[in-house]
């Protein structure tokens, strides 16, 4: 679909995609509100000024995901949910929901699901004779202290088994709402079992309102950061994304945040516009900065090796040519400046302790 086709309608109050009219994968029909009354009223409800999340609890036999990508510092994952309620235009975990034939758009932060029986199955894994530990990550689809984590503590209920069986666990968040089981995570980081990365976009609350509309305003997730590192826990700031032309300029000032507030090391991806994220984030330019629309384009597609997204390994992360390296080098100027990323830290796996199997007489000591 060429970009000018795009229709751009009235950014949505609370909400970060305009829509969820943009280009379908797996012949999902276009879910563009076509003006009739009753199609307006299945989408969003009886008041058309408000969208309702829903929350559907689902079932899953496995809970634990295995990956082989060379630029991932882990080859295991949890996501408690599928679908994030604070609305990232920029998430590249959108597209995920087309595989359920929902859309990447709206359906993505307001139609979610929960997986409450995820501990249980977790425990059933990590008991089997031929699991062995590695580093297991939280939050890397979705992000696991989303609003409705309050209500189902599923998180919580991972952390508990992580604690019981001394498993190595690192969390990635946009979210305060970490620090509510920071109990949990004392008792690991003092065996050198946890990490948290507390995800900073922008120091600009209005800018994080469009970006990020139902996340934790920035100052929020720093003083976070601070807390978290006042107990003890590992912090890592991640830049992420950097969005060109919107808040790469606030590149040191985050950084110098961090390091204030106790964190322990940053790092930066680029904005990654995968699938029908980009015709998405092309609708929220159009809504928010159309007069900064084709420069931030222009210098993405630059990054990208001349298309919107570059899905390769490694470059991926990392971006390509002279405004990811630039961003790069702005980076470790203003994290050694901040006597940051001085340190590494490894998180131990000869704790673990194999949890009984269900049924097994072990259960009964």
């Amino acid at each position: 679909m060429d970009d000018k086709s795009i229709i751009s309608p009235p950014p949505r109050k609370g909400r970060g995609a305009p829509s969820n009219a943009v280009p379908q994968r797996f012949n999902l029909q276009n879910r563009e509100i076509d003006g009739d009354w009753l199609d307006e009223r299945d989408m969003i409800g009886d008041d058309p000024s408000k969208l309702r999340t829903t929350v559907t609890t689902e079932f899953p036999k496995s809970i634990i995901n295995y990956n082989k990508s060379p630029d991932l510092p882990f080859d295991r994952s949890i996501n408690a949910y599928r679908g994030c309620e604070h609305g990232c235009i920029y998430c590249y975990a959108r597209p995920t929901h087309a595989y359920h034939d929902l859309s990447p758009g709206l359906d993505f932060e307001s139609k979610l699901f929960a997986k409450p029986n995820a501990a249980e199955l977790l425990r059933q894994t990590l008991a089997k004779p031929n699991y062995q530990p590695a580093n297991l990550a939280i939050g890397t689809n979705t992000d696991p202290y989303q609003p409705i984590e309050k209500r189902f503590r599923i998180t919580r209920q991972i952390l508990e088994v992580m604690l019981e069986t001394l498993h190595p666990v690192v969390i990635t968040t946009k979210s305060n709402r970490v620090v509510d089981d920071i109990d949990l995570l004392v008792r690991l980081a003092v065996q050198q079992l946890t990490a948290v990365t507390i995800s900073v976009t922008t120091l600009d609350p209005g800018t994080a309102r469009l970006l990020e509309p139902r996340a934790p305003s920035p100052p929020r997730r720093l003083e976070a950061v601070r807390k978290l590192s006042e107990a003890g826990i590992y912090v890592h700031v991640n830049i992420a994304p950097v969005v060109p032309g919107i808040t790469d300029h606030e590149i040191e000032a985050i950084v110098a945040a961090a390091a204030d507030c106790g964190a322990k090391s940053t790092s930066f991806i680029p904005m990654r516009l995968p699938h029908e994220v980009a015709p998405l984030f092309e609708q929220w330019l159009e809504s928010h900065y159309p007069d900064r629309k084709s420069k931030v384009m222009s210098i993405v597609r630059q990054m990208r090796g001349g298309k919107r997204n570059d899905a390769e390994f490694h470059s991926r992360m990392r971006g390509q040519g002279p405004w990811a390296e630039l961003i790069r080098t702005r980076l470790a100027i203003a994290s050694r400046k901040a006597g940051l990323n001085r340190t590494k830290i490894n998180l131990r796996t000869d704790l673990f302790r194999r949890p009984p199997m269900a049924g097994s007489q072990m259960e009964l000591f």
